[in-house]
């Protein structure tokens, strides 16, 4: 693990096996100086462990980057479960999964991400108090992607803004990858301002759902890249802007919820070499571990989150005008950021 190129100086790595539930698990935290770790967790059919490992290291450190760029008191963590969400999942499973979150003592708080939703999470906390994302409780606030689609949403106008010298998109051409939870509340906000959706996943249903609300033209998968778009948005899996791909699309703004969509840190100065404005993805989509943020606080406060994601927002056009005058890519001005912020903290 300690040669694996994902592995950032991680402060701990934990592996669990339950044999009886068939749970296999990693949760990662990556860094506490800003205080507990907390990051969602993944559920997915990994080919195998080393893609396992690589993602969970991966995420975590996104997480510490994430939280610090949105001012909230927690470091990086994620977790991730092996296994196919839709034919898998048992309540036993995740009352394991739930032990093992609550064997590190609060140094990880957990939630939802992709292949894991609310009820999931809800059966996990009758095992540790350090789950959030919950729907009963106190605090509960429920399922936080429609707080990442806002941010989501409120980023690609901020990213137009400057790519475009407007941050209306009524008329523009959208390339949405992903309809899932964030991706599909994503595809609201865009509609509901005029843009013009092209749209893709492999859900069929949640497809036919979205085309049918939004007016979106559907297209195969693999056919995304290759739209005649105004800005393409991320919102499924990681690693999507790679060589190949960027050869493929035509659009000005790559600005989407997806974690980790440059296949490596490098690829920000080829995106920007091909004229494309890249808003950072741990940036622009910090909205859900906002609203996460609160209700693990003990008092949520929507004012609270909308205030918070406001502050985001202008972060991430900062990020930007940075990035523009200095003529760098802005992945490398957001990266700077966020280590300066964690490295005071642990100071």
């Amino acid at each position: 693990m300690f040669d694996n190129p994902a592995f950032d100086n991680h402060e701990g790595v934990h592996f669990f096996s339950d044999e009886p539930t068939g749970l296999r698990a990693v949760i990662a935290i990556h860094s506490t100086a800003l205080g507990p770790s907390s990051g969602g967790t993944r559920m997915w059919d990994y080919p195998d462990s080393h893609s396992m490992v690589t993602d969970v290291l991966r995420l975590s450190q996104g997480m510490s980057y994430k939280n610090a760029m949105a001012s909230i008191p927690h470091g990086g963590g994620k977790a991730v479960i092996w296994g196919n969400s839709k034919t898998d999942k048992t309540e036993a499973l995740f009352r394991a999964f739930g032990r093992a979150v609550d064997s590190l003592q609060g140094r990880y708080w957990t939630a939802e991400d992709v292949g894991i939703d609310t009820a999931d999470i809800e059966i996990a906390a009758q095992e540790t108090r350090y789950a959030a994302g919950l729907t009963t409780g106190d605090a509960a606030s429920g399922d936080p992607s429609p707080v990442t689609a806002l941010g989501v949403f409120k980023g690609i106008q901020q990213t137009a803004l400057r790519a475009f010298g407007s941050d209306d998109l009524n008329g523009k051409t959208v390339a949405v990858q992903g309809v899932g939870s964030v991706g599909g509340y994503t595809c609201k906000h865009l509609a509901e301002a005029g843009a013009n959706l092209v749209i893709t996943d492999i859900d069929q249903d949640a497809l036919a759902e979205i085309a049918k609300n939004t007016g979106a033209k559907i297209v195969a998968p693999d056919d995304i890249y290759d739209v005649d778009a105004d800005i393409f948005s991320p919102n499924a899996l990681g690693a999507i802007i790679n060589e190949d791909t960027l050869k493929r699309l035509k659009v000005k703004v790559i600005a989407g919820g997806a974690n980790n969509q440059l296949v490596t840190p490098a690829m920000g100065e080829f995106v920007r070499r091909a004229g494309i404005l890249y808003a950072p993805d741990y940036v622009i989509n910090g909205g859900g571990i906002i609203n996460v943020a609160a209700e693990i606080s003990g008092d949520y406060s929507r004012a609270w989150v909308d205030q918070k994601l406001e502050t985001l927002i202008d972060t991430l056009g900062s990020v930007l005008d940075t990035a523009l005058d200095s003529g760098r890519p802005t992945n490398e001005v957001a990266d700077e950021i966020a280590r300066a912020r964690i490295a005071a903290a642990r100071a």
